[in-house]
């Protein structure tokens, strides 16, 4: 028997498990990692400070009225009422925003396109941007009656113009030698708008749309302030001028969701057919 039979051999290492365990966050990493908590903990925690700071100082409900008043005047109005003033708010801020499209889209190519449209255009989109449309509404009603039609030129002047800034803007950016690569093959111009410029432009198109569909929704109130006998922005006035402060609050609450909803439509619009003009963080 050899000495190497002899020396008595270490037994062999079983593998252990692994004990290791993840390091736990803190906690205020794990609400910034939540992108809905930490906002609802946010808008919880100030309906609380309104609902207390109210009831402390015994604030009239006439000044500032509580969130559960507020949550009370809900229930003064029926639903099928709730949803006719929704409704008449909802149909002319889309409306609206519909047709700022329709004509931002073109007047953006032509200024993008042109020098010389860019040039003599552009100075009188922003003369008619400055003139404030509270005090051109009464006229635009006087003009055009007291239809729809007034309050969708109105909310479309509100709407109309960071929409075609936003589009003309992402038009240009384009890389310049793309559309000098594209006219060297004779791309007809169609191709290049539709094919070059627009994708360049998604994103810039998309930020413009956000801000107009917010837009919207006030251009269609200050219309309904000037003239309407039904939508959000006319029980918002009615209930102020019978001093129903609670009312007109909650007539505020369904404006603010309303914008939320649409903003989140356009948001989500993106994302989901146009996911390559997000961050990759947002995605």
């Amino acid at each position: 028997m050899t000495a190497q039979a002899d020396t008595p051999r270490a037994p062999a290492e079983t593998p252990t498990p692994s004990t290791s365990v993840a390091p736990r966050l803190p906690l205020t990493e794990r609400l910034i990692r939540t992108p809905v908590l930490l906002p609802l903990l946010t808008f919880v925690l100030i309906l609380a400070l309104w609902e207390g700071g109210t009831r402390l100082f015994a604030v009239p409900s006439f000044v500032l009225p509580a969130p559960s008043r507020i949550l009370g005047g809900f229930e003064v109005v029926s639903f099928e009422r709730w949803m006719e003033h929704v409704w008449a708010t909802l149909r002319v801020s889309l409306l609206g925003f519909l047709v700022s499209i329709a004509v931002s889209l073109p007047i953006a190519i032509g200024l993008a396109k042109s020098r010389f449209l860019s040039r003599s255009l552009y100075p009188l989109l922003v003369v008619i941007q400055s003139v404030p449309v509270v005090a051109v509404a009464p006229i635009i009603i006087v003009v055009l009656g007291t239809d729809d039609a007034p309050r969708i030129v109105i909310t479309f002047m509100i709407s109309f113009f960071p929409l075609v800034v936003s589009m003309t803007t992402g038009l240009m950016a384009t890389p310049p030698e793309l559309i000098e690569l594209s006219r060297s093959l004779r791309a007809p111009v169609r191709r290049e708008i539709t094919q070059i410029r627009l994708p360049y432009a998604t994103p810039y198109i998309f930020s413009g749309l956000k801000i107009s569909i917010t837009l919207s929704v006030i251009g269609a109130v200050v219309a309904e302030f000037v003239a309407a006998d039904v939508g959000i922005g006319y029980f918002i006035q009615f209930s102020t001028s019978m001093f129903r402060l609670p009312q007109a609050w909650a007539g505020l609450v369904v404006l603010l969701v309303m914008s939320l909803l649409l903003f989140q439509a356009v948001s989500q619009t993106q994302k989901y057919f146009f996911p390559w003009s997000l961050p990759k963080e947002s995605r």
